[in-house]
């Protein structure tokens, strides 16, 4: 596998592909709406409601962690999950910025 070379672009360029990677997959949309929907769960709760075997939930959830999307809050022998709030607003407002630049003009 090659090389990403990710040092030849900007920190904001590297930061909305990580996110885009992160989001990219449906198990981990999934597991947002979720704690959206509930405010929060712990790993057991999504495994019911997903549908995935507890190791591939948590490490779903640990992709998601690692970019600060969610936090986890130590609850007796479980962890429980919700919105990272602050980050959640950060990262809405990375990706809008994005998406909203102007593709007006003419195409080839």
């Amino acid at each position: 596998m090659g090389l990403t070379k990710s040092e030849i672009f900007t920190k904001q360029q590297n930061r909305i592909a990580v996110i885009a990677k992160v989001l990219g997959h449906p198990a981990r949309i999934a597991i947002l709406e979720h704690l959206i929907n509930l405010k929060n769960c712990v790993c057991g709760d999504l495994v019911k409601e997903i549908g995935l075997a507890q190791p591939t939930i948590s490490q779903h959830l640990k992709e998601l962690k690692k970019i600060g999307l969610i936090k986890g809050k130590i609850e007796g022998t479980s962890v429980c999950y919700c919105i990272h709030e602050e980050n959640w607003e950060n990262i809405k407002n990375i990706l809008s910025t994005f998406l909203n630049k102007n593709t007006t003009g003419s195409c080839c």
